[in-house]
């Protein structure tokens, strides 16, 4: 056993935690400022301290205590509380906490949370005593941003069910915070492991979630819009449905049909089923919650299916339907179509030159167009 294996008790890629922390406080002290402050605190509280809650770093208890001392000054917040406030979050029940620490009905004041709550005093006392300046005017903003910035976090990691992002970018520099899906599936895996937890199912979203209010500009918070306006529904139905009669026409041999991503407001199906009404219609998504808000729309003999797309399903169905927020290669849908017939929901200016393909304009006003590809193949 190396040394490193002495002291911590999971990984000595926690041993790189240690070292951040320690960097942190250098850069704390040289440069000072609101958003060193701020930003510090985020990433810190995201990535050290939040797998030091659920894995403390060494194997020593007395060194643990001292390493959340530590971070208790660093962040200006004390650990143990935060650790049982966590906890109860994982719980799933406000008074309940659960996980290696067994079950309580309450988070009670403990020892060392005094003393940690101490420490968070001793610290203020001593920089408000000595730089009254910096304390009111640089460090209580740039805290206070900071847990502003933990409380954005959190919300958005949350607010539309548990949410992960896969972005490689955010993963590398928050150590795999983005898997959050499966962050709370096994809440002790190391966060090395968490990649390898990933289901096709787990919900997620394009941003990280400090910027995932950008969704509500997006395709899914489009939807949303129209999830709240009867007359909206009536347009987008209206458009939809002529554009689908032209490259269709009535559908008369359309027995089955695979709507890809019909979640939220389910427009296709419901224009599929009035145009030929013994279409017998299923949609797969992947968000079960896009699925219960598109459930009271539909009317019996459409179908929904919670699971990721898998183009083999669609070798036995007459029509298959692309939304226009696809995830994967539309490209490689008009060049080899999964179904007899597909028909793609494609931007405006997207209209592929194929003697096999008819495309319309859905609206200039949605900027969306549909794209009937005919697979001579089958």
């Amino acid at each position: 056993m190396n040394a490193a294996a002495r002291v911590l008790r999971y990984s000595t890629w926690d041993g790189l935690f240690v070292c951040l922390s320690f960097v942190h406080l250098a850069v704390l002290v040289a440069a000072p400022s609101i958003a060193v402050i701020a930003i510090g605190q985020w990433w810190n509280a995201n990535t050290i301290a939040h797998n030091f809650i659920h894995r403390p770093f060494f194997r020593s208890s007395s060194v643990n205590r001292l390493y959340s001392a530590f971070l208790t000054l660093l962040l200006g917040f004390p650990q143990t509380l935060w650790r049982a406030r966590h906890l109860l979050h994982h719980a799933g029940l406000p008074g309940v906490t659960s996980g290696n620490v067994g079950t309580e009905r309450r988070a009670r004041l403990t020892a060392p949370m005094a003393i940690e709550a101490a420490i968070v005093a001793a610290l203020w006392i001593t920089i408000g005593v000595a730089a009254p300046q910096f304390f009111l005017f640089v460090y209580v903003p740039g805290w206070l941003i900071g847990l502003g910035l933990c409380q954005l976090q959190g919300h958005f990691e949350h607010a539309h069910g548990t949410t992960s992002h896969y972005g490689r970018v955010y993963n590398l520099i928050f150590f795999n915070d983005g898997f959050h899906v499966e962050h709370h599936r096994r809440p002790a895996a190391h966060w090395t492991e968490l990649p390898r937890l990933t289901q096709p199912i787990s919900h997620r979203s394009r941003w990280p979630p400090v910027l995932r209010w950008l969704d509500a500009f997006s395709l899914a918070g489009l939807e949303r819009v129209v999830l709240r306006s009867a007359a909206l529904q009536r347009w987008v139905i209206g458009v939809h449905e002529r554009a689908v009669r032209r490259v269709l026409g009535d559908a008369n041999d359309v027995r089955r049909a695979l709507v890809v991503g019909g979640g939220l407001f389910p427009r296709t199906a419901l224009v599929l089923r009035r145009v030929n009404p013994a279409t017998d219609v299923t949609i797969v998504d992947i968000d079960e919650a896009n699925l219960a808000a598109a459930t009271p729309f539909l009317p019996p003999g459409v179908h929904v299916q919670h699971a990721a797309f898998d183009p083999a399903e669609a070798a036995d169905t007459d029509l298959l339907v692309i939304p226009l927020a696809f995830v994967g290669s539309r490209r490689a849908i008009y060049d080899r179509p999964p179904a007899r017939r597909v028909i793609v929901h494609d931007w405006i200016w997207n209209a592929p030159a194929s003697a096999s393909s008819t495309s319309v304009i859905v609206s200039w006003l949605l900027l969306k167009r549909l794209t009937l590809i005919t697979s001579s193949a089958r």
